[in-house]
């Protein structure tokens, strides 16, 4: 049976299948696609990044079976010292930016980068000096790497984009506008240039060590699911980021997955990173559908949907969170199509309204009859109803009847996170949950706010 939904997917061009999990061939692609289709002014840069702490994690397994993985992180995770030090206008900051240019690649070891940022105000320009430490992912957009900044000792993560002179950059026109709790902050910006006369646009961001993908990893090695507090943790504030993302700014992520949620290994506060593929949708615009890495896909994009909404987001969000519950990808499809294979195991053919719901433009509806799997036989039986609840609404093939990221947070599954003595299982504080902005909040429904802020956190 799934070899016959195989072979009639991968025989029609209606179907995106792009194959691969998009590094290499996407910035060519995307703007080469852009120019045609989209009238987008930036080609997509991507940042799947290979942390290449993964690759020696192997030989750092031996003390990962004496962890006391119920209650607590691994600890050569909770030894980590991060500087997380909230400064304050960071939107005037950054708006007020100028970038400085440097020369040199400034990624080698010891090297120091100098730079300029401009006063506010009148104020005069202030000098900072980066310390590049070592390089912590790499990818087709470029590099990541760990420096210090040698005026206040903080700690922050570079990202260095090969720069096109022809186009502005818009992961930096998405990073200057973002400011929450649960985004990771943009604290500078400079170029550089190389011999070549190359530009490389710099963004420095604060800098955390640990991500989700990271973490699940770790609990998946040590045969052991991540404890549901965790699970509870992450896919809130993942979904609070999304809600404000989509709601306050009207932004689309569209590359949701595990190695793009930073974690906190002290606090468990997450922060959503890699704007490089993030886009305004602007209804009616056709957008291109060959976008987000494979597993987190969200099935409209396959179908080859160019106008399509941020409920993207939000199907790769339940993608998150069902791998949390289980412990490893929920639709691990090894090509394009065989993505869309994995996803009717689950939930079965969709229906012609179902198709039509997430591209009105394909017409062929030639799939064999597959019924859905119960999602409550997916999981174990160890995983709350409302896990299960909550995973069905947000992996639903109609967009919209996808629940929003709002919805999600007032979801029964995150009553746990509401009480008050809630805490994490070494006793230390939930990180900030409730602090909603009236912007977080606009236009949501009064029952709904009463079940976001819980009495105890109502000022």
């Amino acid at each position: 049976m799934m070899r016959r939904i195989k072979s009639i997917a991968s025989g029609r061009s209606s179907v995106s299948d792009p194959g691969g999990d998009l590094n290499l061939k996407r910035a060519k692609v995307e703007q080469d696609v852009d120019n045609m289709v989209d009238g987008e002014t930036q080609s997509e840069e991507r940042c799947s990044i290979a942390n290449k702490q993964d690759v020696s994690s192997k030989s750092k397994r031996s003390t990962a079976s004496t962890l006391n993985v119920d209650n607590e992180l691994p600890k050569e995770l909770n030894e980590m010292k991060i500087r997380d030090e909230k400064s304050g206008d960071h939107e005037d900051d950054t708006k007020d930016m100028e970038p400085a240019v440097v020369s040199g690649n400034g990624t080698e070891t010891g090297q120091i980068i100098v730079t300029t940022m401009s006063g506010r105000n009148g104020q005069k320009k202030q000098t900072l000096s980066y310390m590049a430490e070592r390089v912590v992912g790499t990818g087709s957009f470029g590099v990541v790497f760990q420096a210090k900044c040698l005026e206040t000792g903080e700690s922050v993560a570079i990202k260095k984009v090969l720069q096109d002179r022809r186009y502005k950059n818009r992961e930096l026109q998405m990073m200057r506008m973002l400011e929450h709790p649960n985004v990771v902050k943009l604290r500078h910006c400079f170029y550089s240039t190389t011999e070549k006369n190359e530009v490389y646009l710099n963004l420095v961001l604060e800098y955390v060590s640990e991500t989700v993908y990271r973490v699940s990893r770790h609990y998946s090695r040590v045969n052991h699911h991540m404890p549901i507090i965790y699970v509870q943790l992450y896919t809130y504030q993942l979904c609070r980021a999304l809600n404000y993302m989509h709601n306050v700014v009207g932004v689309c992520h569209r590359d949701i997955k595990p190695q793009n949620l930073l974690v906190n290994p002290h606090t468990h506060q997450l922060k959503i990173c890699d704007f490089g593929s993030a886009k305004m949708l602007v209804p009616g615009e056709p957008n291109i559908s060959y976008i987000c890495s494979r597993y987190y896909r969200a099935p409209e994009l396959i179908f080859g949907a160019t106008e399509y909404t941020t409920a993207i987001d939000m199907w790769s969000a339940g993608c998150v969170f069902g791998e949390l519950l289980l412990g490893q990808p929920l639709f691990p499809g090894e090509s394009g199509v065989d993505q869309l294979v994995e996803i009717i195991k689950i939930l079965g053919t969709p229906t012609r309204e179902e198709i039509r719901c997430m591209n009105p433009n394909y017409k062929e509806f030639k799939f064999p009859q597959v019924k859905a799997h119960p999602w409550h036989k997916i999981f174990n039986r160890r995983i709350p109803s409302e896990a299960v609840d909550l995973a069905s609404r947000m992996l639903q093939y109609s967009p919209t009847l996808r629940c929003t990221a709002l919805e999600a947070c007032a979801h029964p599954f995150f009553d746990a996170l509401r009480e008050p003595n809630a805490s994490l299982p070494n006793g230390r504080p939930l990180p900030p949950l409730f602090n909603f902005t009236p912007q977080e909040l606009s236009g949501a429904p009064t029952e709904l706010r009463q079940r976001l802020i819980p009495e105890h956190a109502r000022k």
